[in-house]
């Protein structure tokens, strides 16, 4: 060996070794530097996801109250039998372990029993999966069969529904009978034993304390799953009980500010995905309460005055826009569409019509109650003053077309304040005429009577029609003719609104401007005062005014068409309207009212309006719409004496 290289130590083989050895070394910390201390996380998140689980458990939504404090919608408990698979995983074991000793012995027995000549080799495999999940269902079938026993009632679980909840749902508890009521509960606590593997659950489940009042407004929910963007995206697996979400009314528009918080559970599980250990917990908190600016009471006079007649009722408050009242008919109740809708009553309400809500979502021909804003484009324009006069013998001669004046043998001498009263179409075939439509129409459009009114319900009909010779034009129906203004001027023709848009148009007349942006939130009086419905003034004189408001007040006199709607010592403004409609295949008619009271400060405005449904009916504005009014305005006096103007309850 050379000596230079034993002493020296620099034999170039040991070199090239020790630098291989001290590089590997040198990878080896620090990968498991990196491992221990960089690539823990990911490990980390590798196990989470590997044995943990995340339960999401919706809140209760919050309640809703009217003006006054009334609970007009709240929470009830919801009782229901479940079992948790966990729970059951023992007698899961017993009842497979006893099914697959029967298969094999029936297979050993049919064995023998072939052929040698056509057995096979050995005997055939039990088909286990199979097997096992007839273990689990007669398992879940013998304790919903107690259940039935206990509580009479006759719940099944189809298979498919049992094998979906353990793929998609284990960690729940699996519902064997749901919406148990109060007998039902009882009995069942009752009788199961404490060591029983069943177990009542309670949830939660809409109430609507008055039932199929306010039915329309109010709304109603279903249950469903959350959405997935309410899913946390960190890869664990997570399961998640129903959530209500708003479909209708109040309920969908505010479903944000309703809907409870979210409460989380995670888990760790077993290696078949059982629960283990609780690591965290986080419970649920009910959503925001909703204060309405219903007033029950109004609500339910005007509720019960409409009967069973197909219609809709509204009470605004004049100042501040906010509906004291909605009513819709027919209308269901509420609660029968909790916690969920059976086929049954859902058809049964779809037949009568009475999914729709008649204030918002249909629109009709306002009739007579127009002539309003025929009185107010007149005046605004100069073709209506207080000398204006035309006398009316009960027909009209347009072309070679006469029209009728719903007074037989017509008004005679007839001004604007009797016009009023009296409903003279022939006074306002005239008038509008001379007008035209380009001027009526824009005052209609100048109240918003070619918009929605943006009300806090949802599904509000855009199908409002204020028609135009370009509107006419536009829908293909030929060229506009002076029939068109003359059916336009009384209300008729192609006008299309709501009884909503009524509603506001009467309030805006007793507030002196051109618009009222309804509102179902209640406002504190400083608020309510101060209030921006978007609109401008009404653009009449105080002369014009008092014209316009004298024909009102004369409508509710003695002799006027709204006479059934007097009360002794309260003065209300008023206009009637009857009008032709087509509807369920058939010509029927509609009776309206629009009215605000008391005159001298008003405060309420009310629109009415009763829709006929047979041929038979005759229906007029003063004497069906009318005495609805009246219910609602007189139960405005007992609750408000001092904003009806009265020092103490009547």
């Amino acid at each position: 060996m050379n000596q230079y290289d034993v002493h020296k130590r620099e034999n170039p083989r040991i070199l090239f070794f020790f630098w291989i050895v001290l590089i590997a070394g040198a990878v080896l910390i620090v990968g498991l530097g990196w491992s221990q201390l960089i690539g823990i996380r990911e490990y980390q998140e590798i196990e989470k996801r590997q044995t943990e689980r995340r339960i999401l458990k919706p809140g209760p939504r919050g309640d809703i109250y009217d003006r006054n404090g009334n609970l007009l919608v709240g929470n009830r408990p919801h009782y229901s039998a479940v079992a948790y698979l966990d729970d059951l995983r023992p007698d899961f074991r017993s009842e497979y372990s006893k099914i697959i000793r029967a298969e094999r012995a029936r297979i050993k027995e049919d064995y023998q029993n072939t052929p040698e000549t056509v057995r096979p080799l050995s005997p055939p495999h039990p088909n286990y999966n199979r097997l096992q999940w007839v273990a689990r269902q007669n398992v879940v079938d013998h304790y919903l069969a107690k259940i039935n026993r206990i509580s009479g009632r006759s719940d099944t679980i189809p298979q498919r529904k049992l094998i979906r909840h353990f793929n998609e749902q284990l960690l729940l508890p699996l519902p064997l009978a749901q919406d148990l009521s109060p007998d039902q509960y009882a009995r069942l606590i009752e009788q199961l034993p404490v060591n029983s593997p069943i177990q009542i659950h309670t949830g939660t489940a809409r109430y609507y304390p008055y039932g199929a009042a306010a039915a329309h407004l109010l709304g109603y929910v279903q249950s469903t799953h959350p959405d997935a963007s309410e899913i946390p995206n960190d890869g664990i697996k997570t399961f998640t009980f129903k959530t209500k979400l708003g479909k209708t009314g109040l309920e969908r528009s505010f479903n944000e500010f309703l809907s409870g918080t979210t409460g989380m559970e995670i888990w760790r599980v077993d290696p078949l995905g059982f629960q283990d250990t609780r690591l965290k917990m986080t419970p649920p908190q009910q959503g925001k309460h909703l204060i309405t600016s219903i007033d029950m009471d109004l609500q339910l006079a005007a509720e019960t005055a409409l009967g069973e007649r197909t219609g809709a009722a509204i009470a605004l408050d004049i100042q501040s826009g906010e509906v004291l009242t909605l009513v819709s008919h027919p209308t269901y109740d509420l609660n029968d569409l909790s916690p969920f809708i059976p086929r049954k009553v859902f058809d049964k309400i779809n037949e009568r019509g009475a999914w729709l809500n008649r204030a918002l979502q249909l629109s009709y021909p306002p009739g007579s109650t127009f002539k309003l804003i025929t009185s107010i484009a007149g005046m605004r324009h100069g073709t209506i003053d207080v000398d204006s006069v035309h006398d009316c013998r009960g027909i009209f001669r347009l072309g070679r077309s006469l029209k009728r004046c719903h007074a037989r043998h017509g008004h005679g001498a007839t001004d604007l304040p009797k016009a009023i009263e009296g409903s003279c179409n022939v006074f306002y075939y005239r008038e509008g005429l001379e007008m035209g439509i380009d001027i009526l129409s824009a005052e209609a459009k100048r109240f918003g009577l070619d918009q929605k009114t943006g009300i806090e319900v949802p599904f509000e009909t855009s199908r409002l029609v204020v028609p135009s010779k370009q509107w006419k034009k536009d829908q293909g129906r030929g060229g506009w003719v002076p029939g068109d203004t003359a059916n336009t001027a009384i209300g008729q023709g192609f006008l299309l609104q709501t009884p909503l848009q009524m509603a506001t148009v009467i309030a805006s007349i007793a507030r002196g401007e051109t618009r009222t942006k309804p509102t179902l939130q209640a406002l504190a009086r400083e608020d309510a005062m101060q209030v921006n419905h978007g609109g401008e003034s009404i653009g009449l004189t105080p002369e014009q005014t008092r014209l316009l408001w004298e024909g009102m007040e004369r409508v509710i006199g003695p002799e006027g068409t709204g006479r059934l709607v007097k009360i002794d010592d309260f003065r209300i403004a008023g206009k009637t309207g009857t009008a032709d409609f087509r509807a369920h295949g058939k010509d029927v008619n509609l009776a309206w009212f629009v009215g605000f009271a008391p005159v001298e400060k008003p405060r309420i405005a009310v629109a009415v309006m009763v829709e006929g449904t047979q041929a038979s009916h005759t229906y007029h504005g003063g004497s069906t719409a009318g005495p609805v009014a009246k219910d609602i305005f007189l139960k405005f006096i007992e609750k408000y004496p001092e904003r009806a103007g009265f020092p103490t309850a009547r």
